[in-house]
């Protein structure tokens, strides 16, 4: 098959990895730091109550009623309870808000989806806000959504069963993603995508999460300046990826730093069953890679290093140029490295000795220039191609070599109807606490 062929049955296929969020109705977003000015005070506090029970006097019955009163840099602290609110939080007047629900147990404070409900919390043109302690389920769209900001702390979050992501920043420059989970979300679990250029970077951090069962662990479209360290990415269909599409602005993802991950088991074949309704665009217009760890889809400058990579049956890792994107000019690999990664895990105790092995530990198509895989000597598994003559030692200057049946081989997976065909699996060795998932049972 040429590579024309190949690349028209990419363009509807596997390797188109992050859809837009299609099933939300967002407003256009608009240039992000804007200034804000930092608020000098005096600063109140807000309560919000249940409403069961004992109130003391001067607490909300809506979170949305407090947050309303609020000024910049107040805080609004919510009690125990379900809320049936969608909640906005707009405009440089909630600039430095805090929105507090239980810190330490964010089950307890549960933000529920009803009817039409697009997002548990939505922060629109506000800079530095910070939400804290809450769990949202059950909305069409995300459950904590950041557009258009210059800053932002998401921290002692839960999301599960969104439409469509669970944590996500948009058009943002800089901010704080930490202590979180997102499960079961109908797209990704965390999302941060069309990040501005910036001559004098801010980068933004997504520190000690956990994501699972969500369709995409991490998808970041078009990211910049991202950090992604010392977090869980497991049970997904596909655990972390970076891309460049046509859907956002400021294509290609760039300058992003995956490092001390723990990326295993990806190998969730929603498509044969899920907690969720899944979306047209995870049905086969975008057939994801099922069984990957962690994907460069295009990309400048993107480091993966010190991250552990194992029991993953498609690709541990790899990184391949961005076939559908309709701009010659972004689609190319550049300046990307993988270093210090270790692939399979040695089991312990009663599996001493036994590694947890990727179907194929990387898979490199030789695109692009100075792009290099340093991590050769800890493969364990096959590698695409099988004699690693595309992977360039770190550090490496010049055009990589480019192979077309490394190319052909990455791409295949488009044309299986059961997302599994390429899978090479091997057994996974017991970590307690977890369990893998490949078909979901009720």
């Amino acid at each position: 098959m040429s590579r024309t062929s190949i690349t028209l049955l990419a363009a509807v296929g596997a390797l188109a990895v992050a859809a837009p969020a299609g099933a939300a109705n967002y407003p256009p977003p608009s240039k992000p730091g804007t200034p804000q000015a930092k608020p000098k005070g005096p600063f109140h506090t807000y309560k919000v109550c249940p409403k069961k029970g004992k109130k003391p006097k001067r607490c909300f019955k809506t979170i949305q009623a407090a947050v309303n009163k609020a000024k910049p840099g107040d805080t609004v602290k919510v009690a125990n309870g379900t809320y049936n609110e969608a909640i906005n939080v707009f405009g440089a007047k909630k600039r430095y808000v805090h929105l507090i629900g239980n810190v330490k147990s964010p089950a307890k404070v549960v933000l529920k989806g009803t009817g039409s409900m697009q997002n548990g919390v939505f922060v629109k043109n506000a800079n530095n806000v910070t939400v804290r302690g809450f769990t949202a389920t059950g909305y069409h769209a995300n459950g904590f959504f950041v557009l258009n900001a210059n800053g932002y702390t998401l921290r002692n979050l839960i999301a599960t069963h969104t439409g469509t992501y669970g944590v996500y920043a948009f058009n943002t420059v800089g901010g704080l993603i930490a202590d979180s989970s997102a499960s079961q979300n109908n797209d990704s679990g965390f999302y941060i995508g069309q990040t501005p250029p910036q001559p004098k970077p801010v980068r933004s951090y997504v520190r000690n999460v956990r994501s699972f069962e969500n369709v995409l662990g991490f998808s970041g479209t078009n990211m910049r300046y991202v950090t992604i360290t010392k977090s869980l990415w497991f049970n997904n269909g596909v655990g972390i990826v970076p891309n460049a599409l046509d859907s956002e602005k400021y294509a290609p993802p760039e300058d992003n730093v995956i490092v001390d991950n723990d990326v295993f088991w990806n190998n969730f074949d929603y498509f044969q069953g899920a907690p969720f309704t899944v979306r047209q665009g995870a049905t086969g217009d975008l057939a994801y890679p099922v069984g990957t760890g962690v994907l460069l889809y295009g990309g400048r400058g993107n480091q993966v290093t010190g991250n552990r990579i194992w029991g993953n049956y498609l690709f541990g890792a790899g990184m391949i140029e961005a076939v559908t994107l309709n701009q010659p000019e972004n689609k190319d690999l550049k300046n990307n490295s993988f270093t210090g990664n270790s692939y399979g895990i040695t089991g312990l105790g009663a599996n001493k000795g036994k590694d947890d092995l990727n179907g194929r530990d990387f898979a490199y198509d030789g695109n692009g220039v100075n792009n290099c895989v340093g991590d050769g000597a800890a493969f364990k598994s096959p590698t695409v191609p099988a004699d690693g003559s595309t992977f360039a030692a770190c550090p490496f200057t010049g055009t990589n070599a480019f192979s077309q049946d490394a190319f052909n081989t990455m791409i295949q997976p488009a044309g299986d109807s059961t997302h599994e065909a390429y899978w090479v699996k091997n057994p996974h060795q017991p970590i307690a606490g977890f369990t893998p998932l490949e078909h979901y049972t009720k």
